[in-house]
């Protein structure tokens, strides 16, 4: 068993999470799990949703009182945040560590770096969404900064109700970090948007039409992606397109624009 599959990586999530997880690659079929922690109940679920691709023990779920669920594999939106956090850890470790096999030795570091600084998305970072306050950095401990001397003047009482306070403010502060998450995609649509150059069908044209992939595919990346030829019949404004076969069968039900293209014969 190689280092990387005995090894535990805790991740903070790029967007707003009251959740910790813990992600580790199964070591019978290479495949990955993540475990979420609520703070009351540990939830198990595997990414591809199935039982045979990640397994926990039964006994060790029943030990820490694990609840298994599946996730969705299509346009799973906690992968997706997973994902996103890993890649940009993995941009800061390598441009920390000078050979491969110290990247174990910076990780920490990448962490602490990761979740301590503000996010575009949410305006806010990663520790203070789940912990209510910022952390304390190293250098404000050797070199005591406002926040550190307010606080060691306060006694236990008042230390306490400084924390409280700290904890009821928790969930406003998610909110608000919610809506700077809105408003930044939105921005970030609008951005895009302007590049988009809109495709016109007109009636009669050749399409394909691009295939969503059934689960449980067995041939995999050889799928084909696209299918046809189709003709265009009608367009709407919004949009929509109603095509038929070259036979002339009509489809059941009109198809976005975004999920066909012009057919060169």
């Amino acid at each position: 068993m190689s280092f990387f599959q005995n090894e535990l990586c805790f991740l903070a999530h790029t967007h707003v999470t009251n959740r910790v997880s813990i992600s580790t690659p199964d070591p019978v079929d290479n495949s990955s799990a993540t475990v979420h922690y609520d703070f009351e109940n540990p939830i198990y679920q595997a990414e591809d949703g199935s039982e045979e691709g990640c397994k926990v023990p039964g006994e060790l779920a029943r030990l820490f009182k694990i609840k298994h669920h599946s996730s969705s594999p299509y346009r799973p939106k906690m992968n997706g945040a997973v994902e996103a956090a890993n890649k940009n850890i993995k941009k800061i470790i390598q441009k920390m560590t000078v050979t491969y096999k110290d990247w174990h030795e910076m990780l920490p570091f990448a962490l602490h770096g990761y979740r301590t600084s503000v996010r575009t998305s949410t305006g806010a970072t990663p520790f203070s969404l789940v912990y209510g306050m910022e952390a304390v950095l190293p250098v404000e401990v050797q070199i005591p900064s406002l926040r550190i001397m307010k606080e060691a003047g306060l006694d236990e009482d008042e230390w306490i109700q400084t924390r409280l306070d700290h904890i009821n403010l928790t969930d406003e502060k998610r909110l608000a970090a919610v809506c700077h998450g809105q408003i930044y995609q939105k921005s970030m649509t609008q951005a895009f948007n302007k590049r988009v150059k809109r495709q016109g069908y007109q009636l009669g044209d050749l399409v394909i039409k691009r295939i969503i992939l059934p689960q449980g595919d067995p041939r995999g990346k050889r799928t084909p992606t696209y299918e046809g030829p189709f003709v265009v019949k009608k367009v709407f404004s919004g949009e929509a397109i109603i095509l038929t076969t070259m036979d002339g069968e009509d489809f059941p039900h009109p198809v976005n624009a975004d999920i066909v293209k012009k057919y060169y014969a």
